[in-house]
Order: C-alpha cells, then sequence, then structure tokens
C-alpha cells in the first residue's frame, strides 16, 4: 500500500458572504473531516489558513482551509506542503467540479486544473499535478437549467435539492477517510465512486 494522506486542504473563500456558496464545498467537507476527527480549526497566519490538527495512527493528520481567496489557494498549500515536509501524493484537496451533477464525486490522482483557479494556483506553487483531489458536484448552470454565468453561478447558494444531494455526497466521502488516510485509495475511489448513481 502507498502512503496515505496527511495534508487535507478545503479549497473556498473566506467570510460569511460566501460561506454557503457552491465554490465553497471543499470547506464544507473540510469541517465534516475535522469533525470527525475531533479537531477544531485555529487560525494559523504563518500558513495563511485555518487549520485542524488530529492524529491517525500515531501521525499527524493536517486540515487546512486557505484565508486567502480561491485564486490564492497556493499560498497555503505551498507553506503547509513545506512546514510539514510533504510531497505532493501525500495531499488531498477537496472542491467544487462543476463537470459532476450534485450527488456525484470523483477521486483521482494528477491530471489538469481544467480552468479552476484554486487548482491552478495549487499547481504552480508544487511545480506537480501529483497530488490527489475529491471533486464534489456542484452541477453547471447549463445542466442544471439556471439561467446564470458560471461565475455568478458558483457564488451563489445551491438549491435546495441540490444541497441536499451535495450533502450526500459529504457524507459518502465522510466515509472514506480512513481509507484515505491508508494510502487504500483503491478502495476509497470504489466505495466513494459506487454512491455516483
Amino acid at each position: 500500500m502507498t502512503e496515505g494522506i496527511r495534508l487535507i486542504i478545503g479549497l473556498g473563500n473566506p467570510g460569511a458572504d460566501y460561506e454557503k456558496t457552491r465554490h465553497n464545498a471543499g470547506f464544507w467537507l473540510a469541517d465534516e473531516y475535522a469533525k470527525k476527527m475531533n479537531a477544531s480549526f485555529s487560525l494559523d497566519k504563518n500558513m495563511a489558513a485555518w487549520v485542524a490538527k488530529g492524529r491517525f495512527d500515531g501521525q499527524p493528520i493536517i486540515i487546512a482551509k486557505p484565508t486567502t481567496f480561491m485564486n490564492r489557494s497556493g499560498q497555503a498549500a505551498g507553506a503547509l506542503m513545506r512546514f510539514y515536509k510533504l510531497k505532493p501524493e501525500q495531499v488531498l484537496v477537496l472542491h467544487d467540479e462543476l463537470d459532476l451533477l450534485p450527488g456525484q464525486a470523483k477521486l483521482k490522482k494528477g491530471g489538469g486544473h481544467a480552468g479552476h483557479n484554486g487548482l491552478r494556483d495549487i499547481q504552480q506553487v508544487f511545480s506537480s499535478p501529483d497530488y490527489w483531489r475529491m471533486r464534489i458536484g456542484i452541477g453547471h448552470p447549463r445542466s442544471l437549467g439556471v439561467a446564470q454565468q458560471v461565475a455568478a453561478f458558483v457564488l451563489s447558494a445551491p438549491r435546495a435539492a441540490e444541497r441536499e444531494a451535495i450533502e450526500d455526497v459529504l457524507w459518502r466521502a465522510d466515509a472514506i477517510l480512513t481509507p484515505l488516510l491508508q494510502g487504500n485509495f483503491d478502495l476509497a475511489i470504489q466505495q466513494l465512486h459506487g454512491g455516483n448513481g
């Protein structure tokens, strides 16, 4: 089995104005993971992030939510990776995904940023695409029949049925935390993707 995840970074925008927006789906899952590990977030200005620290099999596990806006997520990701002396393969980034419907999620390692500004910034800072990503489906205005531009869509709150579907994904993603930390990625992928319908 390969090394497990040691750093989990939820992507989103800071502040109450953005808390319930689709673009903050990564923050929502980071909160769930922190709860599961009985860890609380505290502000770490040096890391430009809210940081929660847990343990798994004697290893420290760091969960972070950058305090910068989405397009500067690499600042916190890079600082945390350097401080904890981690490799990109030990990092999991949680983010919203337009190309997946609410209720769907995918886990993968590597690949491009697909126009996601948070991933673009992280990839530049890491100088590598070889980190893990949890793509949390929020849908696209086109696929959901919403008359909104993408920028406005991601910065608005999901409708009730969409939020319910996203919460189902958060529950499924929460259930695979242990295999992720163990490095059992095949099992994590099988369990997460199995619920996509």
